[in-house]
């Protein structure tokens, strides 16, 4: 779900909980040796991200945030912060051209730049904490 998270607003943030599990506490950030990613230039997105990035003229960047659950992918478009609230379920991680990953849920879509060796460890981390929290298929069973 695409929501604007701009302002502090119970409603949004018991959405987002509900979603991709509470934030993680200070002590399990450090175990994670972080959780958050390094800036990701967006290379191409989705018609209703693409529409909110053209609005400004700024550069189109990107970062991902770990929850439990799930990631939070925020962009930033006219003074708002936007965020891409993806549960585990959902997510899917391509790689696609030379230095491009894709970020797909249902109909939305980023591809970012992935041209250097913090963002590929980043997305490494990302995928063993999926792999990690992803509940147990019926095949696994």
């Amino acid at each position: 779900m695409l929501l604007n998270v701009s302002y502090s607003d119970k409603n949004i943030t018991r959405k987002i909980d509900e979603a991709v599990g509470k934030p993680f506490t200070l002590k399990e950030r450090f175990a994670m040796n972080g959780i958050g990613s390094p800036k990701l230039h967006i290379a191409q997105a989705s018609v209703e991200i693409n529409n909110l990035l053209l609005l400004d003229n700024n550069l189109n960047t990107c970062n991902i945030e770990i929850r439990p659950k799930g990631i939070i992918v925020r962009f930033r478009s006219l003074l708002e912060t936007y965020g891409l609230v993806i549960p585990y379920y959902k997510l899917n991680l391509f790689k696609g051209d030379l230095a491009i990953h894709s970020i797909n849920m249902d109909h939305y879509f980023i591809k970012v730049h992935s041209d250097t060796k913090a963002i590929q460890k980043f997305f490494k981390k990302l995928l063993d904490h999926r792999t990690d929290n992803m509940p147990t298929s019926i095949e696994d069973l």
